[in-house]
């Protein structure tokens, strides 16, 4: 791995600083952003994603980012390289995506915005390290093999660290959590749609404290 890439690598640990759960976030409204990203970042959630999933996406990303100084916010389900430019120029601190593409990784060496892309097999994990990236999305978690797939890329593919997202969950968050290989996990189940469509900050606030005391074996 190049300097300039384990550079990134260690920038995006910094800015997941050790938290256990990072909220994977669909906002349909972008007022919703705001009081959203305060009530995650008030349960000790502060790292969050936002995905381009949604007509309002970037406008949540640039709503976060400007009015929650304590949020780190992040993009996800970026798919190019024109999505990664626009959620850098939005606010996003790091990008996620579900895969990775040359046109990507090429956007991805060419910009301070970390990235964290998805790799499920040996060949797509081994093609990320040979763009200089060995911290890696693990998705669709569940329907990939979970978390007993992941303890079995560890030995071949010692130094690779993921994040495992798609199907986690609170009853299944600390099985991963317990793999060396793990440094986080992605999940939405802290801010359910229900409660964010209701407005309901205090319930969030509540569910992100609790997945905030998750933490690796």
């Amino acid at each position: 791995m190049t300097s300039s890439a384990a550079s990134k690598t260690e920038k995006l640990l910094a800015l997941l600083d050790g938290q256990p759960v990072i909220p994977v976030l669909s906002i349909a409204r972008a007022e919703d952003a705001v009081p959203l990203a305060r009530a995650l970042a008030a349960g000790g959630l502060r790292a969050i994603e936002i995905t381009l999933r949604t007509p309002v996406a970037l406008e949540a990303i640039r709503r976060a980012a400007e009015e929650v100084p304590e949020a780190i916010v992040g993009a996800g389900t970026i798919l190019d390289a024109k999505q990664f430019e626009q959620a850098a120029q939005a606010g996003s601190r790091f990008i996620v995506s579900p895969g990775l593409t040359p046109q990507l990784a090429e956007a991805a060496a060419a910009s301070a915005v970390p990235l964290l892309p998805g790799a499920i097999t040996p060949a797509e994990i081994m093609a990320a390290l040979e763009a200089g990236l060995d911290f890696l999305k693990f998705f669709p978690a569940e329907q990939a093999g979970g978390a007993d797939f992941l303890k079995a890329l560890a030995s071949p593919l010692a130094g690779v660290k993921f994040c495992p997202t798609g199907g986690v969950t609170a009853g299944n968050a600390a099985t991963y959590l317990s793999l060396p290989n793990v440094v986080c996990v992605g999940g939405s189940w802290v801010a359910p749609g229900d409660l964010v469509k209701a407005g309901d900050w205090t319930a969030i606030e509540a569910l992100a404290r609790e997945a905030a005391r998750l933490r690796r074996a």
